[in-house]
């Protein structure tokens, strides 16, 4: 496999490189790179002493997660100072083994397992059983960049045939806040399963800096040791508490993704393309991806380019003048390939 230890981790966001290699100005990009809700939650104005004291890990904020995510009870959910606080971290807490992970997924898993030892195999999400030489294994669910999405019933097979090699399932539900149903977050009361949350993509609040790690006490101890304390701002433990507890916007901002995807989808079809969705993005893999992306960002639109595997992502317009100008650029932009390719 690739050596991810000198290979550069690329994200989405990025908008500062795209201003400077296309000279677009900063203000002028419309950025679908990434896959966070455009139309994020409305925190409320926070309290003076959410800036002036240390934050309070004992105002609620674990059970208030247990609660919104269905955990089993506060004991097993750790806040943390994002997801990725914990992927860096969680590889040397488990035994050193062969870690079976997607070729095409969440960029930041393979090199953390691989700096802490790890022996890493592609993950092929089609099998039932698991590979004999496979002790842990990462899902991203659904997954990001390709929308895979692996029902609750699969995900449980595969972390029983790892729990009794004596290995770990870790689950990355990033994105399953607008489509649940397969979240394994009832499920951690289990030995060898750690589910990943992040209220950063469905509400919307990336900039806040908060995650949550779902599992056993026992793991969840021996992480907060290594995280220390404080690991959550005040502000944002604000912020992400409110959130949870807006059933009303919850079920309004879901019903308006699903209607938001399925008119990704549509344009995306109607210039012959084949995407998979999610509520959150559409990806899809082309011969005509990279000239797409780069047709797209000569108009100010910014996308997430995969090279190797000749794929793009698009994130959701936040507003009817942005789906405006995406149809518009998107149509420009596949004439002005297929005029290339005919001269």
């Amino acid at each position: 496999m690739a050596d991810f230890m000198t290979d550069p981790i690329v994200h989405g966001g990025n908008l500062h490189e795209a201003s400077q290699r296309y000279g677009i100005p900063y203000a002028q990009w419309l950025d679908l790179s990434t896959g966070i809700n455009p139309q994020g939650y409305p925190v409320p104005p926070l309290p003076a002493h959410a800036w002036r004291r240390l934050p309070d890990e004992g105002d609620g904020l674990a059970a208030c997660a247990a609660h919104y995510y269905g955990a089993p009870d506060a004991r097993h959910v750790l806040p943390v100072a994002g997801s990725q606080a914990a992927i860096r971290a969680l590889p040397g807490l488990i035994p050193r083994a062969t870690v079976a992970i997607a070729p095409l997924t969440y960029s930041e898993y393979a090199p953390a397992f691989e700096r802490a030892g790890h022996r890493i195999v592609p993950l092929d999400i089609a099998c039932d059983a698991l590979p004999d030489d496979v002790t842990h294994a990462v899902v991203v669910n659904p997954n990001n960049p390709t929308a895979d999405h692996l029902s609750a019933a699969k995900l449980l097979q595969w972390h029983a045939q790892l729990t009794a090699r004596g290995g770990t399932l870790v689950v990355d539900e990033a994105f399953a806040d607008a489509m649940p149903g397969a979240s394994l977050a009832a499920c951690t009361n289990l030995a060898g399963l750690v589910v990943l949350r992040s209220p950063g993509k469905f509400f919307g609040l990336a900039g806040v800096r908060a995650g949550f790690v779902l599992s056993d006490p026992v793991l969840l101890g021996r992480l907060r040791e290594i995280l220390g304390a404080w690991t959550v701002s005040g502000p944002a433990r604000h912020a992400v508490s409110a959130a949870f507890t807006d059933l009303t916007w919850q079920n309004q901002m879901r019903a308006q993704l699903a209607a938001q995807s399925a008119r990704l989808t549509g344009l995306l079809q109607a210039q012959r393309f084949s995407p998979h969705s999610t509520p959150l993005f559409a990806w899809t893999d082309d011969p005509r991806a990279a000239a797409l992306h780069r047709e797209l960002a000569l108009r100010g639109i910014w996308t997430r380019l995969f090279p190797t595997s000749a794929s793009v992502r698009f994130g959701l317009p936040g507003s009817g003048d942005e789906w405006l100008r995406f149809e518009q650029a998107l149509s420009e932009s596949v004439h002005a390939i297929e005029a290339a390719r005919a001269g």
